[in-house]
């Protein structure tokens, strides 16, 4: 379990000067390739969490993050229960961006009104987050989410963020570390290449320091190349992963009324889990 190896690695944190790959840092061989095939917004709704499922049992998925505050979370939670040999995190939620399905915070209203909107829901945009909110609100409903997916019997392994709203922006990048530090978690890391585009160049190196695990690489949806079709662009992905732990993230559906009803992106949702559960090649 990845839990069980992330102990041994917290013990291991490299002397300064030293960067070796979370790979060599598993026992593996600096040329070594591995990936990690992650499931985001598992239990968003029935059709993802029935997905998420047949991903991990019968395809390519390796994990899935949970999407908390959502209706289908008890659902989601039960199987992880079922389940203990797969691998589940938290897919930390601070934004509600579908037009006609919504959720609001797992806090109290009263703890993070900045991330509360008009209509009482979280807001549909990071931006809007980053505007009203605060990081420590931030960091307020990002514990319990953590903390309720415990208590639901989850053996959390790890976490990310969902849209980015916790990596998009320095000051809230910083409460996302916190949170890893705080419950012992490997964190998902964007690309050193990506955080300096955005001027955060030091925060993998500041994340190092803290002893957190995280992957060498993180690929990112919106490399896929104009007029490249969806399987293209993971086989071009999968033939040039580097040495090191790499990890991408899809969002598997079924095909349902459903997805058709909530999220915009359900096309693609339904093509992933095809993709990555039972496409030969």
């Amino acid at each position: 379990m990845l839990t069980v190896i992330v102990a041994g690695i917290l013990l291991s944190v490299p002397a300064a000067g030293q960067s070796p790959s979370l790979a060599e840092r598993l026992g593996y061989r600096a040329t070594d390739r591995l990936l990690i095939i992650n499931g985001d917004d598992a239990g968003m709704n029935h059709s993802a969490t029935v997905a998420t499922f047949d991903s991990m049992r019968n395809g390519l998925m390796t994990s899935a993050t949970v999407m908390v505050p959502c209706p289908w979370f008890p659902y989601m939670a039960r199987i992880a229960r079922e389940n203990p040999d797969l691998d589940f995190g938290v897919h930390i939620t601070h934004t509600s961006e579908w037009e006609r399905y919504r959720w609001g915070p797992v806090s109290p209203r009263a703890e993070v009104p900045g991330l509360v909107d008009p209509e009482g829901y979280m807001w549909r945009s990071v931006q809007e987050v980053h505007r009203h909110a605060t990081p420590e609100q931030a960091l307020i409903e990002a514990r319990a989410q953590v903390r309720r997916a415990i208590a639901a019997g989850i053996d959390v392994t790890h976490v990310d963020s969902h849209m980015g709203a916790m990596q998009l922006d320095p000051r809230f990048h910083a409460a996302y570390l916190e949170l890893a530090k705080e419950f012992n978690l490997p964190l998902r890391m964007a690309s050193q290449e990506l955080y300096e585009r955005f001027g955060q160049g030091g925060i993998r190196a500041r994340a190092a320091e803290m002893g957190l695990v995280f992957p060498d690489y993180l690929i990112h949806g919106y490399e896929q190349r104009q007029g490249e079709t969806l399987k293209d662009f993971w086989l071009r992905i999968l033939r040039g992963l580097r040495p090191g732990v790499t990890e991408l993230y899809i969002h598997a559906s079924t095909l349902s009324e459903e997805v058709k009803a909530t999220a915009g992106s359900w096309a693609e949702r339904v093509e992933e889990h095809r993709l990555f559960t039972s496409d030969p090649d």
